[in-house]
């Protein structure tokens, strides 16, 4: 081949390798350009008053721009379509030529999502504000006075939202995103405790923090002990490649990713069962009451979460696991709960105790007994927390029960006390032996060389 064609060849290689260089660059920013850049909003024009008056004013433009984000504004779907009411509705009213209410409740929301509804009104969440009649509302409502429940009990548990003249929402129940919220409407709930407006992404909702709103503190420290637990170590360490943001059928575990989150266990999609909006639907004991009981259909229950579990663990871990956790259940619901709540039973039939709850002091440790140290225990358990599950929780109920449940029970009835003694699980009290004292340490000194 001649000097010059070889040239020429050169000049033709060189410039194709330009051209395909040019091409896949353009193609590649074009596909970061696709997957970075925000989707723009369809506003029709009822939304566009409505948000043309809003920012003029300067009222909620936070709520417009998390809005323009969200998937409803790709959809067309905007202030209009959710907030739109008719003039018989109990809470509606005139607002700049439209009949509007400020509630946008489940039953709303089903007109697009009507699984979802369906499935949240029959779960537990729906429920929460039936609390009013437990001890826990006594204690805000009355002990501590209704301002504190308020602002503290209801905006987790939700409260009935009542309504003033001209479709007015009465300031003692509103703002409130409690879960169990009862609506002007007559529905239960609100869909922006976990799905908050007014972007209501099912990235934020799916996180672990959101639940942790609620889900917290002495008496329900879930979001504590699952950051204490190897999923939530492993949640916060590999965050960046969980798919937050997936449809359902896209966000599997061990598939789609590894590490759950509380919504990946208590509702979220596995390789065989669908998503779920009824947030109790996997759980077979329930650790909330004074002593814990099996749930209706537990096996069935506990079937659909050992589902999720599998999709990352063995079967046999999956199996040995549940069989250590009934055994902390049984241990508290044997030894602590079931003599405690025997005995307060007892007292009150007796006539020992007054008819008021909380004015004597054997009633403030009961109650803490099992309401916080109890429930810490049993959920430690539950969601593989050992700090949770001994610290604070069997060694706090171990503390309370011998040195205040015991010692206050004595002062008004001996007998009860020695009753609950004379269980086999409470023989140590009868005292220790010098040789088992000396196996033990003996045993300790070996094992840690000292």
């Amino acid at each position: 081949m001649e000097a010059k064609d070889v040239n020429l060849m050169k000049y033709f290689i060189g410039g194709l390798s330009l051209i395909l260089f040019v091409a896949l660059t353009i193609v590649g920013f074009v596909e970061v350009q696709s997957k970075t850049e925000e989707v723009k909003p369809y506003i029709s024009g009822r939304n566009k008053k409505c948000i043309g008056c809003h920012i003029k004013k300067g009222v909620a433009e936070g709520g417009i721009e998390d809005w323009k984000r969200s998937r409803h504004a790709s959809k067309g779907i905007g202030c209009f379509e959710c907030h739109e009411a008719e003039k018989e509705d109990p809470d509606a009213f005139e607002h700049e030529g439209f009949i509007i209410a400020t509630i946008v409740s489940p039953k709303d929301c089903a007109r697009c999502h009507e699984q979802e509804s369906k499935e949240f009104q029959s779960s537990r969440h729906a429920r929460a504000a039936e609390f009013v009649g437990s001890f826990d509302n006594v204690l805000g409502d009355i002990i501590e006075g209704p301002s504190a429940a308020n602002l503290g009990c209801r905006q987790c548990h939700g409260s009935e939202v009542k309504v003033l003249e001209g479709g007015r929402l009465d300031p003692a129940t509103w703002p409130n995103t409690g879960m169990g919220r009862i609506n002007p409407d007559g529905s239960k709930g609100s869909c922006s405790a976990c799905h908050a407006r007014h972007s209501f992404s099912v990235a934020q909702a799916r996180q672990p923090e959101n639940c942790g709103r609620c889900h917290m503190g002495p008496d329900h420290p879930q979001i504590e002990i699952y950051n204490e637990s190897k999923h939530g170590i492993l949640y916060h360490a590999n965050k960046d490649k969980m798919k937050l943001d997936s449809p359902a059928d896209k966000w599997i575990p061990g598939r789609d990713y590894s590490y759950p989150t509380c919504a990946t266990c208590h509702m979220g999609a596995t390789a065989t069962q669908p998503v779920t909006h009824d947030v109790g639907e996997r759980i077979s004991w329930t650790l909330r009451p004074i002593v814990s009981i099996k749930l209706e259909n537990w096996e069935r229950r506990r079937n659909a979460m050992q589902e999720v579990c599998k999709s990352c663990h063995t079967k046999s871990f999956v199996e040995n696991f549940y069989t250590q956790y009934d055994r902390a259940i049984d241990l508290y619901n044997t030894k602590f709960g079931i003599p405690a709540k025997r005995a307060m039973e007892s007292l009150k039939k007796k006539g020992k105790l007054t008819s008021t709850p909380f004015d004597e002091k054997i009633e403030w440790v009961f109650f803490e007994l099992w309401h916080h140290e109890g429930r810490r225990a049993r959920m430690g358990a539950s969601m593989m927390g050992p700090d949770f599950t001994q610290w604070h929780g069997f060694y706090e109920v171990a503390k309370h029960f011998y040195t205040e449940f015991l010692p206050e029970l004595t002062k008004l009835d001996p007998f009860l006390t020695a009753e609950i003694l004379s269980q086999k699980e409470h023989r140590w009290m009868e005292g220790v032996s010098e040789e088992s004292i000396k196996e033990t340490l003996e045993f300790y000194r070996e094992r840690y060389n000292q």
